[in-house]
């Protein structure tokens, strides 16, 4: 799943940053996530509104990576995060 606008954290989800990642609180269900650097770093760039194509890019060039694996990778999380109902995809610009 690759959203075709940027991404937002749903409402009552709250991100916090950690020494090696970051937090996803659903205060909803009471329930955290945690993402490793990784997650966190893709997580923080979709958010802003970069797009996968070039985060794979990015992750390809600094980490043991290929872009197509690193792709696959950021529409996993997407999918994940979103069935979570943790984010979503923009409504308003």
């Amino acid at each position: 799943m690759t959203p075709t606008r940027p991404l937002t954290l749903c409402p009552d989800v709250t991100a916090c940053d950690t020494d090696d990642g970051m937090v996803l609180l659903d205060g909803r269900r009471g329930r955290y996530w945690q993402l490793n650097a990784t997650g966190a770093l893709i997580l923080r760039a979709l958010l802003r509104g970069d797009d996968g194509a070039r985060i794979a890019e990015e992750l390809a060039c600094a980490r043991p990576v290929t872009a197509e694996q690193a792709g696959q990778d950021i529409s996993d999380l997407i999918t994940r995060l979103t069935e979570a109902r943790l984010v979503e995809e923009q409504t308003t610009p």
